[in-house]
């Protein structure tokens, strides 16, 4: 066994180890394995060919066969050539290096009969891009050209330069590599030459184009040299100077950079001065690896009058990296501002409180220090940087701020924001459309118009759209392109009431906001509404319910239900569609007894939970106030009845009254039917009905007599007063017999006329007559009163004188019935209203009316009811009886 043999099964048992054979004594088997392996073609194979492996052993056990394995994976059953060889063919070899090993397997034991390793490899690709460059000053020639793909074998590349008629001129070889130089020496200036780069490798040989050139049209610009590189204030811009051994008035420079060593961008970058460049867009906080080089203009090259062999562009080597990391990034866009406006204040002032959205961390490094709000006044407010909100005091002349946001590595430019209306209506919402997940809203509107309905509210410059959940919570906003129709606003909570509001801002200022709730998406209301019964009758009753809060609602209420049933029966429950609008009361029709009532609300996505159930049953009578109130009147009557009692206080009462009240309405008149003499005319001249101690005389003939023959017949009477204490003087009567039993009482007999009499009454009308007492209150009035009452009763009265006393008879209480058959003569009732002179030529007016009652006639003085001193008793006499002739 050779030296290769023993070293290519270490390698093979290694290799073996590692791919996860167990550590048994058989893999551990002694470098003179019984066996080796061979292949066919050969072991150095095409990469993707199918390759044949013989496995061969000096002796074969019995009750054992072979394996291959390559790379560790088991190929399969081999075929048996003969007793000491067998053959396993492989499929596929792609690795440029595989491991096989052959192994004899008997009774779980495994041995290495030997192994091998195959090579696997690709012929050369053809050269192509081949560039011979020099510079002015150099004194080489550099070739280079690409390979291809990778051969993964020893790939030999001749390189042959040979003038036009085919003679070499130089020839040079080189291992795995893509360029070579070429002394600049050998070639002659304005010759033409022709550059062949042949490969060469063990499955095939490969040839180049030839590459023609001449030495003017290959001289590239000098590699320029980095010196400095500058970033200022902008981290995302850097500044190159640079230097070149020629002249670079005829040179474009450009720059390439690395950030990851691997991958490379180029950037033709811009020239500001000769030797100075610039390339923008560089990301802050970055290492960069920079290299610069330098190409021939156009101008250039044609200024040198040299003819290129290709279209490609003369430029320089790119120069030795410089590494640079770059500054941070200051703010460079405006910031997202908006406003919302306070009341006005003392001093013409009022609160402005200025929003703004943060810059994103790619448009800045570093950190935020501060924001600053600018006044047109350029006054500064500071706020502090983890704010996004802040409130100013503003005159009311300003109408515009500025913000901006001041970082570690700069500041923003400032972004306005107006205060001032555009006297434009706002834009129209014209479509809300919530998305199916419930937490976003497609919304679209319409441009802005002013009140005349045109667009003329000035240049538009952008939308700002803001949103709040209802009740109030913090504001959302958010600012959109002028060119935009539709928005969908995102992460909102479904069945919380929002509040949207779009503003168009213009050159002019800021629109009306166009206004709408939604929800983006409705659910059922968390409670039910509190309700209460006002009024409950027996068969209807007044109800009245609370409107729910709006975070309980969770979409707009469209109905709110009754559900009315009775407790002291098992009605089936019923329910009543209440409306939403109008006032929370309402009247509704019920069963009697007492109720049991709940409440419930309902939007689109269905109804709610029932409210809290309450009990209600019909108010009952108002017994106890009736009982107070029967109390209070029976108290009220029985001190009225009690206060009746006392004649002082009836008395009072009865003069009040009778003030009060017309005199003609309280007159008391005389009553026919108490006379004596009517009695005795209806029984016929016998006793009256009543015994009495007095009677009338004989009645006489009733004779019609003048005015004056009644001077004569009824001579007048002188009636005298007494002094009384308060120095009056008192009428007095003349002195009459007692036994007529009248007594005439507070005021004076001023006439001896005739009187007609009234007889005295029966006890149980004497009562009767008290009751109808009358006091005059003057002597006009009672003159009238006792005319009309004699006049009345004598023109009732009819006389006969027949000879039959008996045929008188009483047709009514108002008027009597005479004999007609009798002489009958009339007898003037202003007879008896005669004013008769006294004795000392004073006349007087006859009282018209006295009260006789039983035996006395009193009348209440003016001052008071006590009864007159001096009293006048008229007894006997003759009274003729006077009558009416009918």
């Amino acid at each position: 066994m050779n030296l290769s043999s023993i070293f290519w099964r270490c390698i093979i048992l290694v290799t073996f180890f590692i791919k996860g054979c167990p550590p048994v004594p058989a893999c551990c088997h002694a470098l003179n394995s019984p066996g080796y392996l061979t292949v066919e073609p050969d072991a150095l194979v095409v990469m993707g060919s199918n390759p044949t492996v013989y496995c061969h052993i000096t002796e074969w056990p019995p009750r054992s066969h072979m394996s291959l394995a390559v790379d560790g994976q088991t190929v399969g059953l081999g075929k048996k050539v003969n007793d000491t060889t067998t053959m396993f063919n492989l499929t596929g070899i792609w690795k440029p290096l595989s491991a096989v090993i052959c192994m004899l397997k008997s009774d779980g034991l495994s041995e290495i009969i030997g192994g091998l390793t195959l090579h696997a490899g690709l012929p050369p690709d053809k050269p192509e891009n081949i560039i011979c460059e020099t510079t002015r000053s150099s004194d080489v020639i550099n070739c280079s050209w690409t390979r291809g793909q990778e051969t993964h074998l020893n790939t030999l590349y001749n390189i042959s330069v040979n003038r036009e008629n085919g003679t070499r001129i130089h020839s040079a070889q080189t291992q795995n590599a893509e360029e070579s130089h070429v002394q600049r020496g050998t070639l002659e200036e304005n010759t033409k030459y022709l550059v062949i780069i042949t490969a060469y490798n063990h499955f095939g040989v490969s040839q180049s184009d030839p590459f023609i050139f001449c030495i003017q049209d290959i001289v590239i610009p000098e590699t320029p040299h980095i010196t400095q590189i500058d970033f200022g204030s902008n981290s995302t811009a850097a500044t190159f100077e640079w230097r070149t051994t020629e002249s670079s008035v005829q040179l474009r420079p450009s720059v390439r950079m690395s950030a990851d060593n691997v991958s490379w961008e180029v950037r033709e970058g811009t020239e500001l001065v000769e030797g100075l460049i610039r390339v923008d867009d560089l990301r802050p906080l970055t290492a960069y690896q920079f290299q610069m080089r330098t190409c021939y203009s156009a101008s250039g090259l044609m200024d040198t009058n040299t003819s290129r062999s290709s279209n490609r562009s003369l430029c320089s080597k790119w120069s030795p990296s410089v590494w640079k990391t770059t500054p941070g990034k200051g703010p460079w866009k405006q910031l997202h501002v908006w406003r919302i406006l306070g009341g006005q204040e003392t001093n013409w002032q009022q609160t402005v409180t200025v929003l703004w959205k943060p810059p994103s961390p790619e448009d800045y490094s570093g950190k935020v220090k501060e924001y600053n709000i600018f006044l047109a006044n350029h006054r500064k407010h500071t706020c502090a940087a983890a704010v996004n909100r802040c409130s100013v005091q503003v005159p009311a002349e300003i109408k515009t701020m500025s913000v901006s946001v001041v970082t570690s590595y700069g500041r923003s430019p400032p972004a306005h924001v107006a205060l001032r209306h555009s006297g434009v209506l706002g834009p129209v919402l014209e479509e809300l459309v919530s998305a199916a997940n419930g937490s976003a809203v497609f919304i679209s509107w319409s441009g802005p118009r002013n009140k005349q309905g045109s667009a003329s509210g000035g240049e538009l410059l952008y939308y700002v759209m803001e949103w709040t959940s209802v009740p109030e919570a913090e504001m959302q906003w958010q600012k959109l392109a002028k060119d935009l129709k539709n928005t969908s606003i995102t992460g909102l909570t479904p069945g919380v009431r929002y509040n949207v509001s779009l503003y168009a801002v213009t050159t002019r200022g800021v629109s009306a906001p166009s206004s709408s709730l939604i929800y983006s998406r409705e659910m059922k209301p968390d409670s039910g509404p509190n309700m209460s019964v006002l009024v409950h009758e027996a068969r209807r009753i007044l109800i009245q319910w609370d409107e729910l809060p709006v975070d309980q609602q969770r979409g707009f209420i469209k109905k709110y239900t009754v559900y009315v049933q009775t407790l002291d029966s098992r009605n089936t429950e019923q329910n009543m569609i209440v409306p939403v609008s109008g006032p929370r009361q309402m009247w509704l029709e019920c069963p009697e007894g007492v109720l049991a009532l709940q409440l419930t609300a309902s939007n689109s996505a269905g109804e709610g939970p029932r409210g809290r159930q309450i009990s209600s049953q019909p108010a009952a009578p108002a017994v106890g106030l009736v009982i107070v109130i029967v109390f209070i009147l029976t108290i009220f009557i029985g001190i009225l009845a009690n206060l009746m009692c006392w004649s002082c206080v009836r008395e009072r009462i009865k003069q009040k009254c009778i003030s009060w009240v017309p005199a003609w309405l309280v007159e008391n008149l005389p009553k026919p039917e108490h006379s004596n003499a009517i009695r005795l005319l209806e029984h016929d001249g016998d006793e009256p009905l009543f015994s009495s101690n007095y009677s009338d005389p004989p009645l006489s003939p009733i004779i019609v007599i003048t005015q004056e023959e009644s001077d004569e017949v009824y001579p007048a009477v002188h009636v005298e007063g007494s002094q009384t204490g308060s120095g009056h003087r008192t009428p007095e009567t003349p002195s009459l017999p007692s036994h007529t039993g009248i007594m005439l009482v507070g005021n004076q007999l001023e006439h001896g006329s005739y009187k007609p009499q009234i007889a005295s009454l029966a006890p149980q009308e004497e009562d009767a007559e008290e009751n109808q007492r009358y006091v005059p209150t003057n002597d006009v009035e009672d003159t009238s009163v006792f005319e009309g009452l004699l006049g009345g009763l004598l023109s009732r009265m009819d006389v006969d004188f027949s000879d039959s006393p008996q045929g008188l008879t009483l047709g009514s209480v108002s008027g009597l019935l005479w004999p007609t058959t009798a002489e009958t003569s009339v007898l003037n009732s202003s007879f008896l209203q005669e004013r008769i002179a006294t004795e000392d030529g004073v006349e007087t007016d006859f009282p018209s009316s006295l009260d006789v009652q039983q035996d006395d006639i009193m009348t209440p003085d003016a001052a008071d009811f006590s009864l007159c001193a001096d009293e006048t008793i008229l007894t006997g006499g003759y009274f003729p009886q006077v009558a009416a002739v009918r």
